[in-house]
Order: structure tokens, then C-alpha cells, then sequence
């Protein structure tokens, strides 16, 4: 399903957040509020968040925490007074492990001694990319990042275990080369790629068909370009399938919380938030 994320390129993070509330936007979130970081979510009940907190800093790649929410849903370092259960245009249940709905809203989910996760998101450094005017491909043609389980597994914590979650971006060889170095430099969104080649060598990493993602959209690929492989946020889902953990609340793939944080300062930030 292709949509239009012009009008809100260069809005402001607040003003985007709004109109998610209020229901106007409920499609994915990738190149909206241009120079902002958006974030992954994963909201558990109390006797699960010390685990997933564990497991997260064991897979600093595809889970790194921006922000750990406790009393209300409410958001301090990442966009004060913003709510993590009304400012994400798309939500997912799991019961048990098992994704039984999609909603707009999770305020009914939300219980006291619930913790919330903000984690880190690919789509902080795509701008780079596109700034070194290296083609986004799921950005280009209106659809959502298509992500892949693969054959790498994540280091586990208490029930907390599952393969890591890679999204997936067609380019020239070049291009490929220049997004592993601009990335590579930002490691608390992920960082470089963990694999990059072309299509026919797609069994090295686990993948059968770049056409049938896990999660999001399928893009088309050109003659000629290789496939690269970012560690990615959704990693904590496949590790809930896992946990089977009675009640959780995440972010539907690829419907992101937009921070305050610019993606410039992004980096910086959180390397002095862990020397305090």
C-alpha cells in the first residue's frame, strides 16, 4: 500500500505526534519530521522488563535503548510530555507470543509497574544516506521497510532468545560501500551492515526470498545491485515470540515513535547518557 508522507517531510516532531493522536496519521513513519530520530517500542508487564533490559544490552546492534519509561507513559528525555501509547500511528498485542491484534491506541493496555522501552531505529540513519544521495528504496516508492528474520541468533537473556531481525536496502555495490561507512559511525542506531551481496547469496545470511519479508513491504531490485542488511528494532518481537510473556505492546513494523532528538546529536547523546 503506497502513501504519501510529503506533507509531514518537514514538520515538527510535536506536531506529527498530535496528529497520531488524533488519528490522521496511521500509515508508517519513515522520512517524516527530516533530521529527527524515531524509535522502536516494546512496553511489558514488570516482572519481564529486568530480563528484556538485559537482553537489549547483550544485542546493543538491533536493540539500543534510547529511553526506559516507569509510572506513566509519558516520555521525558526523548520528547517531554509526549505518550507512548497515543503517539505511535500503529500498535501490536502479543498474548502469550502470539500477535492477536493491531490497534491505534494502547492507553487501555497500560498498567501500573509497566515498563517501556524506546529503542533505536534505522530509519535515524537513513537521512544520511539520502543526504549522500544514496536511493532509500522503500522511501522512494511509498512502501515500508521490508525486514527479514535471519539465520543469525541474538545473545538470550532469562526467557528472552530468537533470531535477530535485519532490515533490507537494494543498492549499487558503490552506494552499499558508502552506506557501510556512514553507518558504521552510528552505533547507537544500529550501525553498519551485518552482511551485504548479491541476491544468489542470500542463503549466507538465512534468507530464502528478498521478494517474502517477515515484516513490511517487499521492494523491487534493480540488475546489477547487491542487498545490504541492518541489525533492526523489531528484533525484541521475534524475541517476545520467543518469551511468550503474557501481554506485550510494540510498535507495528515500522510505525515509529518520532523523538525530539536530532539524528546529528543522536549519538553523542546517548554515549553521555551511559557515562552518567
Amino acid at each position: 500500500m503506497a502513501f504519501d508522507i510529503t506533507p509531514y517531510i518537514n514538520m515538527k516532531p510535536s506536531e506529527v505526534r498530535k496528529l497520531i493522536r488524533e488519528g490522521v496519521i496511521d500509515f508508517p513513519t519513515a522520512g517524516m519530521c527530516a533530521g529527527y530520530a524515531q524509535a522502536n517500542l516494546v512496553i511489558l508487564p514488570p516482572e519481564y522488563a529486568a530480563d528484556f533490559e538485559e537482553f537489549a544490552k547483550l544485542n546493543p546492534f538491533p536493540c539500543p535503548i534510547l529511553e526506559i519509561i516507569k509510572g506513566t507513559p509519558e516520555t521525558h528525555a526523548m520528547g517531554e510530555g509526549a505518550n507512548i501509547c497515543t503517539d505511535i500511528p500503529r500498535y501490536r498485542v502479543y498474548e502469550n507470543g502470539v500477535f492477536t491484534k493491531e490497534l491505534t491506541d494502547a492507553s487501555d493496555y497500560w498498567k501500573e509497574g509497566y515498563v517501556g522501552f524506546l529503542i533505536g531505529c534505522s530509519f535515524s540513519f537513513e537521512e544520511a544516506l539520502i543526504r549522500e544521495g544514496i536511493d532509500v528504496r522503500h522511501i522512494t516508492q511509498g512502501r515500508n521497510v521490508p525486514m527479514f528474520k535471519v539465520g543469525i541468533q541474538t545473545t538470550p537473556a532469562g526467557p528472552f532468545s530468537g533470531p535477530m531481525v535485519c532490515s533490507m536496502r537494494p543498492m549499487t555495490p558503490e552506494n552499499a560501500q558508502k552506506a557501510y561507512d556512514i553507518t558504521a559511525k552510528m552505533p547507537n542506531v544500529h550501525g553498519a551492515p551485518v552482511w551485504m551481496g548479491p541476491v544468489e547469496k542470500l542463503d549466507e545470511i538465512g534468507v530464502k526470498d528478498p521478494m517474502k519479508p517477515d515484516y513490511g513491504e517487499a521492494v523491487d531490485i534493480y540488475p546489477g545491485e547487491i542487498l545490504a542488511f541492518w541489525p533492526c528494532g523489531v528484533t525484541p518481537q521475534a524475541a517476545v515470540e520467543n518469551a511468550k510473556p503474557p501481554i506485550v505492546i510494540t510498535h507495528a513494523p515500522g510505525h515509529m515513535f518520532i523523538t525530539d532528538i536530532l539524528n546529528s546529536e543522536l549519538n553523542d547523546y546517548l554515549e553521555a547518557q551511559k557515562k552518567k
